[in-house]
């Protein structure tokens, strides 16, 4: 039976992943019910991505600037849109900065996810709670293999253990509670629109503007990538079909190391963007840097359950989607200086100084 929702709420929807959920859901989807995106515009929240929907659905698509961690807000948004589903984007999400300030993820990740959950179970003829988590739950995985939903849990930083503490109270509400649920665990996601503190666009831009290609320890470890919309579009099977109280992880079939990664943007900027001033091709700028604490081998996803359940499969092969992102920073040049602005360097100062600084 598929599921019909009248108003969902996505939290974090002015982010990478939730931003590219809401508009595949009003350009693609053919959804004809209401947005209410509930967002906390962190230095990685830009709801200038989602101007054209503001603009074009305006009966059917409302921002609310609010924290899932505040209780009341969370209740009064729900009651007062009739919410009768929620799709959960938001976290703190980047392993580099859990490990310089991991209590920011342990209250946004763990805490807010409860918070949301307590707020839906009060909910009259609630219909779903759709949690979207990562492969680093599972931690490392060797050469061969692939991470299953019966994998067992294994994270290795404060990001991935915080994201397994929320899937499992995601699991606990539906077991103990009733509550419906489903939830998705996703390999590496790349696409328009991502901060560009993420490796993807980090690399675009620094390549794009001749500066230093930081890869860590020898580049060797392996990702899964999937494409944002692939990714949006799995999300969105799970919630209308999907068995209720059942995981299924999403990835894209596309392993490669991060250093064949770097290699492959750099050689697409060259192509193209105009040249380096002084010559050199991309490839050049790569500068191997010392690696980050307990930094996962690799990780690669089966996706096996969705694809016969669901009828899902990855639509994006990497080299097709890996031009389209180039092409989509190098085309967007006001949307990159917008989110590289003062509020995420005013959060390094903070980190690193204590204090924001001129």
């Amino acid at each position: 039976m598929t599921r019909i929702f009248q108003n969902l709420l996505v939290t974090g929807g002015a982010g990478f992943i939730g931003g590219n959920f809401i508009h595949y859901l009003f350009r693609e989807a053919g959804f004809a019910g209401r947005v209410v995106n509930f967002d906390a515009l962190t230095y990685a929240g830009n709801g200038e991505s989602l101007s054209d929907i503001a603009r074009d659905f305006p009966d059917r698509y409302v921002f609310v600037h609010g924290d899932i961690r505040d209780a009341e807000t969370v209740r009064a948004t729900l009651a007062k849109y009739g919410i009768d589903a929620i799709c959960h984007f938001a976290a703190e999400s980047h392993v580099d900065r859990s490990i310089l300030a991991p209590d920011d993820f342990v209250s946004t990740n763990i805490v807010g996810t409860h918070v949301l959950l307590s707020a839906a179970r009060g909910v009259k003829d609630f219909k779903l709670f759709h949690h979207v988590s990562t492969d680093e739950v599972f931690g490392s995985l060797p050469p061969d293999g692939f991470f299953r939903e019966d994998t067992p849990y294994a994270p290795n930083s404060p990001y991935s253990a915080s994201k397994a503490a929320s899937d499992h109270l995601v699991r606990a509400a539906n077991r103990t509670f009733g509550l419906p649920v489903t939830m998705t665990n996703c390999s590496n996601n790349y696409g328009p629109y991502q901060f560009p503190e993420k490796l993807i666009p980090l690399i675009i831009l620094n390549a794009l503007e001749g500066k230093p290609l930081p890869v860590y320890g020898d580049g060797l470890n392996i990702r899964d990538w999937l494409f944002v919309t692939d990714h949006c579009r799995a999300i969105w099977q799970v919630m209308r079909e999907g068995r209720d109280g059942e995981t299924y992880n999403v990835g894209g079939r596309n392993e490669l190391t991060n250093l064949e990664v770097v290699r492959k943007i750099c050689a697409l900027v060259d192509a193209l963007a105009p040249a380096l001033p002084d010559g050199r091709k991309r490839e050049e700028l790569i500068t191997f840097v010392k690696d980050r604490p307990g930094h996962d081998r690799r990780y690669a996803i089966d996706c096996g359950k969705i694809a016969r359940e669901l009828g899902w499969t990855p639509a994006t092969a990497w080299d097709g989607g890996f031009e389209a992102t180039v092409k989509w920073y190098l085309g967007n040049p006001a949307w990159v200086e917008h989110v590289r602005s003062g509020a995420y360097r005013d959060w390094l100062r903070r980190q690193y100084f204590g204090r924001p600084q001129a």
